[in-house]
């Protein structure tokens, strides 16, 4: 095939596929999943350092105050410390983190209700209502938390969305209460805010209720009962492989590919994140590796873990890539990489295309049997988006081992790149 044929295949398929993936990209429900959730993240980072607080890096039952240094035996007492106040420690992050699906479902019909214009606060503060309504039980005068947190997270999504979409249904349909024009219009405002509030509580109560007499389960019992074959897909190895090759395919084309499968990745990432911080709070072994350091993982450097691929274009022989590659180090150690796929470039190119797509498989590869392994500790705690990825891989287990591991995926991306790289240096340079 020629280099005409060629173009002309690239600009067909990137005519054909740009307008579809930049419609999905700004479908408004799927942009306020993804603006919702970051609305929870600095709840989910302060909890977090509460549970780190009240678990000290030790394990008591090979400490020996007999040899013991000066570090071991302040450990030592912050773990004694630390076990006798447990409940009041964890308590804050009980209620942030422990209520994520909460502050969640606040957070994205918040998010929607402003794509819409309508009024978010109210929007928001009914589907906090309805969501409690739906996710709670009271007993004894106590609230249950079962499916405030991380559990009740995709139901915190679907009612995000679906309350918003019933108090727009009333303002495009104008269902309003007629008042006299001797009502003030606060007083009128108010009245029929009342109407989408009730209806909500109706629909979504209602169907709670009869979930619970016909599958003697509650609405999120019967949702995560229906949504856990499709979780289990995405939420596998291959499952997360396919989402984030889909990805990376779409960046070639000049698609932000990331801000597409961003809202599946992300939520699956926070909700097996928060399950693990769970097992870990009550002393069990963490088990769901499909946790947000994989997703981390799948942007190490950015998209197409181009950290290596940068590190090589530092040392190039061609000007321009070294003074690209410079400009992108520190970027890159935040995982944000668009000088590289655009500077480079990386879109439309056959030869670093290769490597693009095939590195964060790779590295997801490695990590996966990594944490499988306990090689690595699995993610527990929610860090930071866009600080340096060492510091990332750190915060979000507490491991040294995590980011020494992080740091040789980092040197697997630079041997993955380094014979394309060189080839497509060579073109360069013999072009010049």
């Amino acid at each position: 095939m020629g280099n005409e044929s060629k173009s002309n295949l690239i600009e067909r398929l990137n005519n054909w596929l740009s307008p579809i993936a930049t419609k999905i990209g700004n479908q408004r429900h799927l942009k306020s999943i993804s603006t919702g959730m970051f609305l929870g993240l600095p709840f989910m980072v302060v909890g977090a350092f509460f549970l780190i607080l009240a678990n000290p890096p030790i394990n008591i039952d090979t400490y020996n105050p007999n040899t013991a240094n000066f570090i071991m035996k302040f450990l030592a007492s912050w773990k004694d410390w630390a076990v006798a106040n447990y409940d009041a420690i964890t308590t804050p992050y009980t209620l942030t983190f422990g209520i994520i699906g909460l502050i969640s479902a606040f957070g994205i019909s918040y998010s929607l209700s402003k794509e819409y214009d309508l009024d978010a606060a109210t929007n928001g503060l009914m589907t906090v209502v309805t969501f409690l309504l739906v996710c709670t039980k009271v007993e004894e005068g106590k609230i249950k938390l079962d499916y405030l947190g991380s559990n009740g997270l995709f139901v915190a999504i679907i009612l995000g969305l679906l309350v918003v979409e019933v108090s727009r249904l009333f303002e495009t349909k104008n269902i309003k209460l007629k008042m006299p024009d001797s009502v003030p219009p606060m007083v009128s405002t108010f009245i029929n805010s009342l109407l989408p509030l009730l209806a909500n509580i109706i629909i979504f109560y209602g169907i709670n209720l009869i979930f619970i007499s016909a599958f003697n389960n509650n609405f999120p019992g019967v949702i995560m009962d229906i949504l856990t074959p499709g979780l289990n897909i995405a939420g596998s190895l291959g499952g997360m492989i396919l989402i984030v090759t889909i990805g990376q395919v779409l960046w070639l084309f000049g698609i932000n590919g990331t801000s597409i499968i961003f809202p599946i990745l992300f939520t699956l990432g926070i909700s097996q994140t928060g399950m693990n911080a769970e097992q870990f709070a009550n002393g069990e072994q963490m088990t769901h590796l499909m946790n947000l350091q994989m997703f981390r993982i799948s942007v190490l450097g950015g998209a197409g873990n181009t950290l290596g691929l940068v590190l090589l274009m530092m040392y190039s022989k061609v000007p321009q890539f070294k003074m690209i590659g410079r400009l992108s180090f520190i970027p890159g150690i935040c995982s944000i990489n668009e000088p590289v796929i655009f500077g480079l470039p990386i879109v439309f190119n056959p030869i670093l295309g290769i490597p693009f797509v095939i590195t964060p498989i790779v590295s997801l590869v490695l990590t996966y049997f990594a944490e499988k392994f306990s090689i690595i500790t699995n993610g527990y705690i929610v860090d930071p988006s866009f600080t340096p990825f060492f510091i990332q891989s750190y915060l979000s287990s507490m491991d040294w081992k995590n980011v020494i591991f992080t740091l040789f995926l980092v040197v697997v991306s630079v041997v993955i790149y380094y014979p394309f790289f060189k080839v497509f240096e060579k073109t360069q340079l013999e072009t010049v």
